[in-house]
């Protein structure tokens, strides 16, 4: 009798620890979407004024088509995306030609004064703060996610119940993780 107490003791603590580490996992995997759903906000209000940005522009600089055409390419790009890396690819060529566009905008004075322009400028540059700010909180709650996924013995756990890596939210342009010169 007190042998069939201890194993079902034994079974029942190893039932409690399973569904704890799947419970873990679910919850790991939830706050990686809701990262990304915070993310993806903050994506899509810059992607809605970029257009805004880019017609203010274009009335100052008619003859910058080749920077235009990348901004729409990178938002049909981002529009056009189905996994976190063609999105990711996609946002980093956007800023790429958002760091074009306002250095275009530099070589005209009355550009830089337009009260329009200034306040896109400004809604854009806080709205990079904030993405900037969500990417961290995703790639964090990817972290945590991916160690459950990876560790002993919540990898066995990830295998049986087919819990994967989740891909960071990463700059993949070499230029943009260069130093920067500054120069007076």
């Amino acid at each position: 009798m007190p042998i069939i107490i201890v194993i079902i003791a034994v079974i029942a603590i190893l039932a409690v620890w399973i569904i704890g580490m799947y419970n873990g996992f679910v919850r790991a995997k939830n706050n990686c979407e809701e990262g990304y759903s915070t993310m993806d906000v903050y994506l899509k209000k810059r992607y809605d004024l970029v257009p805004n940005l880019v017609e203010t522009v274009k009335g100052y600089a008619k003859h910058e088509s080749e920077t235009f055409e990348k901004i729409v390419q990178a938002r049909s790009m981002i529009g056009n995306a189905s996994t976190v890396e063609e999105r990711a690819e996609g946002e980093n060529q956007l800023t790429g030609a958002l760091k074009t566009l306002f250095a275009v905008a530099e070589a005209y004075p009355e550009l830089k004064a337009n009260t329009n322009f200034m306040d896109l400028q400004s809604q854009l540059q806080t709205l990079e703060g904030e993405i900037a700010e969500s990417r961290k909180y995703y790639n964090a709650t990817v972290k945590t996610y991916n160690n459950k996924v990876e560790m002993f013995p919540t990898n066995v756990m990830a295998t049986m119940f087919h819990f994967e890596r989740k891909p960071m939210f990463e700059v993949n342009s070499a230029e943009e993780r260069q130093n920067v010169k500054v120069q007076f």
